[in-house]
C-alpha cells in the first residue's frame, strides 16, 4: 500500500476518532490525547500515538478541522435528498478529508482524491458507501472546476502544496 494511501487511512481515521470524541480541540486528534476505547484502529494504545502520525495525515486532519465550515458547508451543498444530520460518520470522515484535499490540494489530481475515497470507503464503510461518497465528491470536483473556470474562487482560505509538507523554510 502506498505510504500516501496509507496516510489518508490514518488522516480518514483520526478524523473519526475526533468527530466521535465530541469534535475535541483538533490539537488533541492531532496530539494523541485519546483513551485505549476511542483510538483509531492500528493505534498502539501509547499516549502520543498520533506525535509519530506522518506530516501528510497530519496536513489532512489539521487542514480539514482547520476549515471545517467550508467544507460542510459545500458537503451540504451536494447532498441530494439526503439530510447531513443523517450522514454516516465513516462516510462524513471520508468526505471531510476528500473534500479538503479537493478544496485545497492543488498539487493533487481529483481524480486520485476521488479514487482513494472510494476505495478507503470500501474498505471501512457500508455496502453502499462508496457508490454514495464517489456521486457526491464528483458533483463537488465538477463545481470546483466550474468555479474556477469561471475565475471565481470557492469559500477556501489558502491552498496547500502537499508535496511542501515536511519541508522546513530555510
Amino acid at each position: 500500500m502506498a505510504s500516501r494511501r496509507k496516510g489518508r487511512i490514518v488522516a480518514f481515521q483520526t478524523l473519526y476518532a475526533w468527530d466521535i470524541s465530541g469534535n475535541l480541540p483538533y490539537s488533541s486528534a492531532l496530539g494523541g490525547n485519546y483513551s485505549a476505547d476511542n483510538l483509531p484502529a492500528g493505534s498502539s494504545g501509547r499516549e502520543n500515538d498520533f506525535v509519530d502520525m506522518p506530516d501528510f495525515s497530519r496536513l489532512l486532519v489539521s487542514g480539514t478541522i482547520e476549515n471545517i465550515k467550508p467544507i460542510d458547508a459545500m458537503i451540504r451543498r451536494h447532498l441530494e435528498n439526503w439530510d447531513f444530520s443523517r450522514l454516516n460518520r465513516v462516510d462524513l470522515a471520508v468526505l471531510r478529508i476528500s473534500v479538503y484535499a479537493l478544496m485545497y490540494q492543488i498539487d493533487t489530481a481529483p481524480s486520485i482524491i476521488i479514487n482513494e475515497a472510494v476505495g478507503i470507503s470500501k474498505e471501512f464503510g457500508t455496502d453502499d458507501s462508496y457508490r454514495f461518497i464517489n456521486g457526491v465528491l464528483d458533483g463537488i470536483r465538477k463545481s470546483l472546476e466550474a468555479s474556477s473556470q469561471a475565475g471565481s474562487v470557492p469559500e477556501t482560505s489558502k491552498k496547500v502544496e502537499a508535496s511542501s509538507v515536511g519541508r522546513s523554510a530555510k
